[in-house]
């Protein structure tokens, strides 16, 4: 548990703003069910939000900023700057006060790999864009922890959505997509993540797993709205909205369980 009082730096995509589709006469954009604003509000820290919903990993340090529509709540005006250029203000105006910065990316980098009209297709893009991710936390993430200084950094991956192609009527080849999401989130991306996290001494919260995402898909339940389904798959359909939307963002649900990964993976 971070320090009370201080001050939290979230940088990434839309997993950061807290963005919720549109449902119940809400419109879609970023919200406080956030797990950013979930562990602010847990820690008793002041969240500065500089996430752009949509950021792709080449996004955090090329731009000229957010789209008002993209931006977290109460997010500073980043106009002329890239998020990387936003957080390193922060984390330098803030000096001695930082206590947790997270950050969260690389998740639509891998979105077009989704649309891929094969198995074998979809593993090619998804390698090439982990690469790619890499690539560009090797140029990011120094740059953070220079001007974090020794505050805890938090590193997340994501929530194995491609399970809920199991029950989603738009992937036609759904169940094969599903089995071929296990290794490629738990050998290939998390695998690249964790790796240049620990390269700036950061912490890394595999949210693949604390979503149930590496649970054999030979256990089956029983979903309310699906049917007997594999256990991994009936959880990604609470916790996220892709098995009825073909949506990647988390539920209300869904960010709670990420925000009590992080919180259990930073120090206090």
């Amino acid at each position: 548990m971070p320090v009370a009082g201080g001050v939290y730096v979230s940088v990434g995509d839309s997993y950061a703003t807290g963005y919720r589709p549109a449902a119940d006469g809400v419109p879609a954009g970023p919200s406080p069910d956030g797990f950013a604003y979930l562990v602010a509000a847990r820690s008793n820290l002041r969240l500065v939000n500089v996430a752009c919903s949509g950021a792709t990993s080449a996004g955090l340090r090329e731009g000229s900023g957010c789209a008002p529509g993209n931006r977290a709540l109460d997010a500073p005006d980043p106009t002329g700057r890239t998020q990387l250029d936003a957080a390193v203000r922060t984390l330098r105006e803030n000096q001695g006060r930082v206590s947790l910065v997270t950050v969260v990316i690389g998740g639509n980098d891998l979105t077009p790999c989704a649309r891929a009209t094969t198995t074998s297709q979809a593993a090619t893009c998804a390698a090439e864009a982990v690469t790619e991710i890499q690539a560009n936390l090797a140029e990011v993430l120094p740059v953070l922890r220079e001007a974090a200084g020794d505050a805890p950094i938090v590193g997340l991956t994501y929530p194995d959505v491609f399970l809920g192609a199991w029950v989603s009527p738009v992937f036609p080849d759904g169940q094969d997509l599903a089995r071929l999401s296990v290794p490629l989130f738990r050998d290939v991306l998390n695998t690249a993540l964790r790796a240049e996290y620990d390269k700036v001494r950061a912490g890394f919260v595999d949210v693949t797993a604390a979503t149930g995402g590496y649970q054999p898909l030979t256990e089956t339940t029983r979903d309310p709205t699906y049917g007997p389904v594999p256990e991994p798959v009936a959880r990604i359909c609470e916790l996220t909205y892709f098995c009825d939307r073909a949506d990647v963002h988390p539920t209300p649900a869904g960010h709670r369980v990420i925000a009590s990964a992080v919180l259990a993976a930073v120090p206090g």
